[in-house]
């Protein structure tokens, strides 16, 4: 029993350290490093602000992050945008506003609107949704250690693309090695140079893939960053705590321990 248990634990190992992986039931799904992963990880900024701008260059025309405030863009944490800029960028979007019920241009304390197509799904929660790395049953190692893999479904899909197109009752349909089934309604959206950075970053597209995928990777975790903190002060707490608990332990039943036969009381 232990000899088989032992063997399946070394298996799901192998299997969970490979580079691709099936994420939810989806096909090939690359194990990108990003800089937010592990127990220390932390967002890359640069990078939370090269995906905003892809998102609002590229996906914002179909796709919403209605749960995400557009204040939150100036996060530390976050992609740490000064206030001007916040504000600069809210105006970009109109809000209905039911108080006036007509549109007006949306503040800091808005929202990011929804999705413009029914068919476009909002991307607030989808790098949380898609998780893909588990490790061993009962262990949850792979979450720890590479993340939920959300954000590596996301660059995944955006990057297999085999430039194949089926029609299917009428519609247009695209080969994805990542989609489950193989193929999705959405056209590639990111080519290489779809967007240009102002600091000079590679906008070819497994690197751009990656840049967004990271941003929506913290509109779904906004506070990683902060839980992980609070982890790791956590571990540090309990940790003292049970060496004193063990030192106690020690110091009250060191007497009894240390009791010669002759001290036990004769029955």
């Amino acid at each position: 029993m232990f000899r088989n248990l032992a063997l399946s634990t070394l298996t799901a190992l192998a299997l969970s350290t490979g580079g691709a992986i099936a994420a939810g039931g989806a096909g090939h799904v690359t194990d990108y490093d990003f800089s937010f992963e592990g127990p220390f990880g932390t967002y890359d900024q640069n990078q939370l602000q090269r995906g905003l701008q892809i998102y609002t260059e590229v996906c914002a025309a179909c796709h919403g992050l209605q749960f995400v405030p557009i204040r939150t863009l100036g996060d530390e944490n976050g992609p740490g945008l000064p206030e001007e800029q916040v504000r600069a960028y809210a105006e970009f979007f109109e809000i209905y506003d039911p108080a006036i019920e007509d549109w007006r241009p949306a503040t800091p304390n808005d929202h990011f609107p929804g999705s413009n197509l029914e068919t476009a799904p909002d991307l607030s929660l989808m790098a949380k949704a898609r998780a893909g790395f588990h490790g061993p049953a009962g262990l949850a190692l792979n979450p720890l250690f590479r993340g939920i893999g959300g954000a590596e479904y996301i660059a995944s899909l955006l990057v297999y693309y085999t430039g194949e197109e089926v029609e299917q009752a009428g519609t247009i349909l695209y080969e994805n090695e990542t989609f489950e089934g193989g193929l999705i309604s959405m056209a590639p959206p990111l080519w290489d140079g779809a967007v240009e950075f102002n600091d000079g970053s590679p906008n070819d597209v497994v690197s751009m893939s990656q840049d967004v995928a990271a941003f929506l990777m913290w509109t779904a975790e906004p506070k990683m960053m902060e839980r992980k903190q609070m982890g790791f002060v956590s571990v540090i707490l309990l940790t003292i705590l049970s060496v004193l608990l063990y030192l106690t332990n020690k110091r009250i039943w060191a007497p009894v321990k240390h009791r010669t036969r002759s001290d036990t009381p004769a029955e």
